[in-house]
């Protein structure tokens, strides 16, 4: 499995806002950790369906969210890789956002069991 392949695409499947596409690359038993929260992990989601509406919520919350300068790292032995990237968006209140964030992601079988996501504060 080439993992930077898989980075890649989700990275272009996160910019052209299309779910059934990004869920493609999850497997049934998948994780979601979102930056915020009221958790030190921030929110979880657990299951493929509940990722899903947690994806949703965030197209549904940035509407315009896009992921540029997308840069990928991966472990092989471990199955692991990270995307690094600068989140754009407009918030439905009309504010902007620009934050640096990564997402960590674990794979099994070729799909996607957890992605851990981070941002910068931005203050």
């Amino acid at each position: 499995m080439d993992i930077r392949a898989k980075l890649t695409e989700l990275c272009d499947a996160f910019n052209a806002h299309d779910l059934d596409r990004i869920m493609s690359f999850f497997a049934d038993d998948c994780v979601l950790e979102m930056p915020r929260g009221n958790k030190p992990y921030g929110s979880r989601s657990e299951g493929k369906q509940n990722v899903r509406q947690g994806l949703a919520g965030r197209f549904e919350g940035l509407p315009d969210v896009h992921y540029g300068n997308a840069e990928h790292f991966v472990d092989s032995q471990t199955q692991t890789g990270i995307s690094k990237w600068c989140l754009t968006g407009t918030g439905r209140d009309g504010k902007k956002l620009e934050v640096r964030g990564c997402d960590f992601y674990s794979f099994r079988d070729g799909k996607v069991v957890r992605k851990d996501s981070y941002w910068k504060l931005v203050e």
